[in-house]
C-alpha cells in the first residue's frame, strides 16, 4: 500500500463498523468497487450486496449509483477496505420495518425467490411469505408470484433473530372487509337480487353479489330437502337470492335462495284438501316415512304407520324414492306448513279368511273327554255301557 494512501486511511479515523456512503466505480463476477468520500477505495463482495443469493452484481447496483455500506474489515497493509451494503441495508431497514409493523403499515415488495413453503423477498432483511399466508384462499402454484410486486402487511418481526414474516392474505382481507362494508351499506333486508354461486361447502354455497360473497345455507337453498348443496345449485351458476340478514360487525350477508321465489306451500295452499286423494312422487325416505311430493316444491309427510294396512318394519322396505304414488290428504297444518299423507287410506283394506284367524284349542272338561286312540273317541266312548252295567 503506498504511503498517501496509508496516511488516508490513518487521518480518516476509518473503523469497522463505521457506515460510509460511495459511488460504485465498477462492477464485476467477484463484487463491487465503490469510491468513498474519503478519497479511497472499497470492495463490495457479491455475497455482501443482499441479504439474499446474488448471481450478477449488476442487478443489485449500478455504475455511478450511490450506495450506503458498512466496513466489515480494513487491511491497512494492502489497503484493502471491505465493505458490506447488506449490513447497511439491514440496520436502516429494521428501524423502518420496525415503525411499519407498530404502525399497521403496507409494504411495497418484489418477490426475489420461492422457496418450500412460501415467498422470500428482500426489503433491506430477508422477508418471508408463507404460503398460508399468500392468499385468502388456497394458492397450489407459488411459481406465478415470482417476480411479481406485491402488497403486504408484517405479521411478525424479530430482530434479535433476524425473522421477518409477511402477509399478503391481510392486506386482500382488510381490502375485502372494506369492500364488504361498502356493499353492506348498500344493500337492505328483502332485497332480492342476482348473484353466481362460488363455491360449494357441506354446509351451504357462496353467492357472489357486487364483489362480495354472502352464505346461502343449505336449508335456504331449496323449498325441497337437499343432502348436498350439490343437488340443488352448480359453482358458476347465476341465481336470484333474497337478502336476510346484514351483520355489519362481523361483515357476513346471509342469503336465501328458495325464499327469492314465491313459497309453494302458500302458492298451492287453496288446492289442500283435506280428504281428497292427490298423486305424488316419493322423494326421500327416513326412518319414521316417506316425504311425497304434491306440488314443485311442496312436501307432505307420509307417516310409517300410514303406507300399508301391513306391518312396515321400514319405509324403504315399500317404498323408494322417484315412486310414483296416490295419496290421500289427512290434514294441513297452515302455521307450520305441514301436510300429512296416507297411502294406505286410499287402498282397500285386505280381507283375512278363516283359515288365517287361529282359534285357540278348548279347554277338556273332564279326563273322560281326552283322547286315547289318536282317532278323536273318548274314554265315554268306549266305557261307557260297561261303568253303566258296573252301577247297576
Amino acid at each position: 500500500m503506498s504511503e498517501d494512501l496509508q496516511q488516508m486511511l490513518t487521518e480518516s479515523n476509518l473503523q469497522v463498523g463505521d457506515l460510509v456512503t460511495g459511488e460504485v466505480a465498477s462492477i464485476d463476477s467477484n463484487g463491487v468497487t465503490v469510491h468513498l468520500e474519503h478519497g479511497f477505495e472499497g470492495f463490495v463482495p457479491i455475497r455482501e450486496l443482499s441479504v439474499l443469493p446474488v448471481e450478477d452484481a449488476s442487478t443489485i447496483v449500478s455504475i455511478g449509483s450511490k450506495v450506503n455500506a458498512v466496513v466489515k474489515n480494513i487491511d491497512r497493509e494492502s489497503g484493502q477496505v471491505t465493505l458490506s451494503k447488506r449490513l447497511a441495508d439491514s440496520r436502516e431497514a429494521w428501524d423502518k420495518l420496525q415503525n411499519a409493523f407498530a404502525n399497521q403499515e403496507t409494504l411495497e415488495i418484489t418477490v426475489h425467490d420461492v422457496v418450500k413453503g412460501g415467498l422470500v423477498t428482500d426489503v433491506g432483511v430477508r422477508g418471508f411469505i408463507p404460503a398460508s399466508l399468500l392468499d385468502t384462499r388456497f394458492v397450489g402454484n407459488l411459481e406465478e408470484y415470482k417476480g411479481q410486486t406485491l402488497q403486504v402487511k408484517i405479521a411478525e418481526i424479530d430482530r434479535d433473530n433476524n425473522k421477518l414474516i409477511l402477509s399478503r392474505k391481510a392486506v386482500l382481507e382488510n381490502e375485502q372487509n372494506q369492500k364488504v362494508q361498502k356493499v353492506i351499506s348498500e344493500l337492505h333486508e328483502g332485497d332480492i337480487l342476482e348473484g353466481v354461486v362460488q363455491r360449494l361447502t357441506s354446509f351451504g354455497a357462496f353467492v357472489d353479489i357486487h364483489g362480495v360473497d354472502g352464505l346461502v345455507h343449505i336449508s335456504e337453498l331449496s323449498w325441497n330437502h337437499a343432502d348436498h348443496p350439490s343437488d340443488v345449485v352448480n359453482e358458476g351458476q347465476t341465481v336470484k337470492v333474497k337478502v336476510l340478514k346484514l351483520d355489519p360487525e362481523k361483515g357476513k350477508i346471509s342469503l336465501s335462495i328458495k325464499q327469492a321465489e314465491p313459497d309453494p306451500f302458500e302458492k298451492y295452499a287453496t288446492e289442500l284438501q283435506v280428504g281428497s286423494v292427490v298423486n305424488g312422487v316419493v322423494k326421500r325416505v327416513v326412518d319414521f316415512g316417506a316425504f311425497v311430493e304434491l306440488k314443485p316444491g311442496l312436501e307432505g309427510l307420509v307417516h310409517v304407520s300410514q303406507i300399508s294396512h301391513q306391518r312396515v318394519n321400514h319405509p324403504s322396505d315399500v317404498l323408494h324414492p322417484g315412486d310414483k304414488v296416490e295419496v290421500k290428504i289427512l290434514g294441513v297444518d297452515y302455521e307450520r306448513k305441514r301436510v300429512s299423507l296416507s297411502i294406505k287410506d286410499v287402498q282397500e283394506r285386505p280381507v283375512v279368511s278363516k283359515k288365517d284367524v287361529k282359534s285357540k284349542p278348548s279347554a277338556p272338561a273332564n279326563k273322560e273327554s281326552e283322547s286315547v286312540t289318536g282317532t278323536g273317541a273318548t274314554l265315554g266312548d268306549l266305557f261307557g255301557d260297561l261303568f253303566k252295567k258296573g252301577n247297576d
